[in-house]
C-alpha cells in the first residue's frame, strides 16, 4: 500500500469516525473554532479557496496540506467531489500528516 492511499484509507475512517467537516463553511467554522487539526485542500480547488483557506490557517495555527484532487477526495470519505476537508482529531491528524509527509524510502538517522 503506497503512502498516498495510506492518507486516503484514514480519511475515510476519519470520516466514517465522524472527524472529518467538509465544505467551505464547516471547515471555515471549524477552523475559527480550533477544532480542525489539518486542512485538506485539493489541488485542483480554486486559487481563491486555497488562498482563503492558506490565509485562514496561518492565522489560527492549523497545518494546511494541499493534496489529492477534488475526486480523489470525495471517493476517499464516501461523497461526490469535495474540495476541503478539515480533520478534527488529533490521532487521525497526525497519522494522516505523517502518511502525506514521511519519505517513502528508509528514514536515514545522522
Amino acid at each position: 500500500m503506497t503512502k498516498k492511499h495510506k492518507a486516503l484509507s484514514l480519511l475515510g475512517m476519519a470520516m466514517r469516525a465522524g472527524k472529518l467537516v467538509t465544505g467551505d463553511e464547516t471547515v471555515l467554522k471549524a477552523v475559527k473554532q480550533g477544532k480542525a487539526k489539518i486542512v485538506i485542500v485539493a489541488a485542483d480547488a480554486s486559487d481563491n479557496t486555497k488562498k482563503k483557506f492558506r490565509d485562514k490557517c496561518a492565522t489560527y495555527n492549523v497545518k494546511l496540506i494541499e493534496a489529492f484532487d477534488r475526486i480523489t477526495i470525495g471517493e476517499a470519505i464516501g461523497k461526490s467531489e469535495r474540495v476541503l476537508l478539515g480533520v478534527t482529531d488529533a490521532g487521525f491528524s497526525k497519522s494522516i500528516l505523517q502518511s502525506l509527509t514521511e519519505p517513502s524510502e528508509v528514514e536515514y538517522i545522522d
